[in-house]
C-alpha cells in the first residue's frame, strides 16, 4: 500500500480558500498531482505565472486549426491522425458520402465526437440517427459504418487496448452530470432490416496491431435478428449534459468528466452559469496539471479562456509548465463581464506524454506560445 505525504501548511500570505479571496494584487497557481485528484499546493505570485516573454525549446503550448486539413479518402481509417501515445490515438475524419464498406477497431474501443453533419449509424448491434455534438462509443472490434445526410466532420478517440468507462460521481450520485437514462443504443428496426437484404460481397476493414486487413463476406454481416446484454453501442449528445456548478467556487476540469479510459479521461465543457460570488474566479484558474497532457478540441461558442480560437481548433498543453487563461480574458473575469459560458468542448487529458504527428504546413500556429503576452 502506498499513501502520499499530505499534511496542511500555510506560508506566508495566502488565501483561505482555493480559487476565491486571493490575496490583493497576487495571481494564484495551483501545483497539482494526479490531475487534481492528488496533493495539491496554491502558490500566490506578483505576476501571471504564465508571463513569459520567450520561449525556447519543443515543450510548448501548440495549437492546431483541424480545418485547414484535406481528407485523403473515404474510410474512418484515412482519418489525419493528430496526436498519439501508448493509451490514445486522436484523430480528425472528414467525410462527405456514405461508406460502401464496413470498418472494424481491432485495436481498443472508439469514441467517435461528431463536430459537424448528422447520418445514421449501422453496426453489430442495430441502427441508429446521430447529429452534431454526439459521442459516439464503439466497444472494440464492433463492425460498422455511416450512411450520411450531410457531410460529416468527427474527432475520433482511440482507446488503444483499453475501454471506455463512466465516472464514479461520489457524493452527488449516479445522475449527476447526465442519468444514464439518456443513452441511447442501436436498435433492430425496420431500416436495419431493410440494409440485410442488400445482396452482394461486403466488405470489413479491419484496423488491428496498427495494420490493415480486409475481410470480404458474401453477405451483409449486420444480419443480427436479435442481441441481449449490457455490451453495446451508445451515444450521448453534450446537450443532454448537465454540469455541476458552484457559484461560490471554481471547480476544476475533473468535475466535467464524462468518460474514463486507461490512462486517460474524457471531459466535456458544455455551457453553465459563470461563478456568481465577488470573491471567486470566474475563469479557469492558473495550474501545474504536472501528470497530465491536456488536449481541448473546440466544437462551438465562445471560448471564454482563450483568445483567437475558433472551432474545429485544437490545443496542447504539454504537463510540465504552467498553463490558464489568456490576459484577456483574466481581465474579462475579474471585472465579471460574462455571467454564463456558451462554449462547447472536449477536453482529453492523457497520463502519458502526447506525440504530434507529421501534419501540413500552416496546420499549426507556431505563434501560439505568444499568445499569452500582454501586448503593449
Amino acid at each position: 500500500m502506498r499513501k502520499w505525504f499530505q499534511f496542511p501548511i500555510r506560508e506566508g500570505n495566502t488565501s483561505h480558500q482555493a480559487h476565491c479571496d486571493m490575496p490583493d494584487g497576487t495571481f494564484e497557481r495551483e501545483i497539482g498531482k494526479e490531475g487534481f485528484f492528488g496533493p495539491a499546493t496554491h502558490m500566490y505570485h506578483d505576476h501571471a505565472p504564465t508571463g513569459w516573454s520567450a520561449w525556447e525549446g519543443p515543450l510548448r503550448p501548440r495549437a492546431f486549426d483541424t480545418n485547414k486539413l484535406e481528407q485523403p479518402g473515404h474510410t474512418p481509417w484515412d482519418a489525419t491522425p493528430l496526436l498519439h501515445n501508448a493509451n490514445t490515438k486522436v484523430r480528425i475524419w472528414k467525410s462527405s458520402r456514405s461508406m460502401d464498406h464496413l470498418v472494424r477497431n481491432g485495436d481498443g474501443d472508439e469514441c467517435l465526437f461528431i463536430h459537424q453533419g448528422s447520418g445514421h449509424l449501422y453496426c453489430d448491434y442495430g441502427h441508429m440517427s446521430f447529429r452534431d455534438g454526439d459521442y459516439i462509443i464503439l466497444p472494440r472490434s464492433t463492425s460498422w459504418r455511416l450512411e450520411l445526410d450531410e457531410p460529416v466532420t468527427m474527432l475520433m478517440i482511440e482507446a488503444t487496448a483499453g475501454s471506455y468507462m463512466t465516472a464514479e460521481r461520489g457524493l452527488v450520485g449516479q445522475h449527476a452530470v447526465f442519468d444514464p437514462a439518456i443513452l441511447e443504443y442501436p436498435r433492430i428496426d425496420d431500416a436495419f432490416k431493410a440494409q440485410q437484404a442488400e445482396a452482394g460481397d461486403w466488405r470489413v476493414l479491419l484496423k488491428a496491431r496498427e495494420q490493415m486487413n480486409c475481410i470480404t463476406f458474401p453477405f451483409n454481416p449486420l444480419d443480427a435478428q436479435g442481441w441481449k446484454g449490457d455490451l453495446t453501442v451508445f451515444k450521448l449528445n453534450w446537450r443532454d449534459i448537465r454540469p455541476l456548478m458552484s457559484h461560490r467556487f471554481h471547480l476544476p476540469p475533473s468535475a466535467h468528466t464524462t468518460f474514463v479510459a486507461n490512462g486517460f479521461v474524457i471531459c466535456t465543457f458544455v455551457p453553465r452559469p459563470i461563478e456568481s460570488d465577488p470573491g471567486a474566479l470566474k475563469v479557469p484558474f492558473y495550474h501545474n496539471n504536472d501528470d497530465y497532457d491536456e488536449v481541448i478540441f473546440y466544437h462551438k461558442g465562445n471560448f471564454f479562456s482563450r483568445d483567437n480560437i475558433e472551432a474545429g481548433m485544437v490545443t496542447l498543453h504539454p504537463c510540465g509548465f504552467t498553463h490558464g487563461p489568456h490576459p484577456k480574458a483574466f481581465a474579462a473575469g475579474a471585472k465579471h463581464a460574462r455571467t454564463e459560458t456558451d462554449e462547447v468542448a472536449v477536453m482529453i487529458d492523457t497520463r502519458l506524454p502526447l506525440e504530434v504527428a507529421e501534419l501540413p504546413e500552416g496546420v499549426e500556429n507556431i505563434d501560439y506560445v505568444n499568445s499569452w503576452q500582454v501586448k503593449g
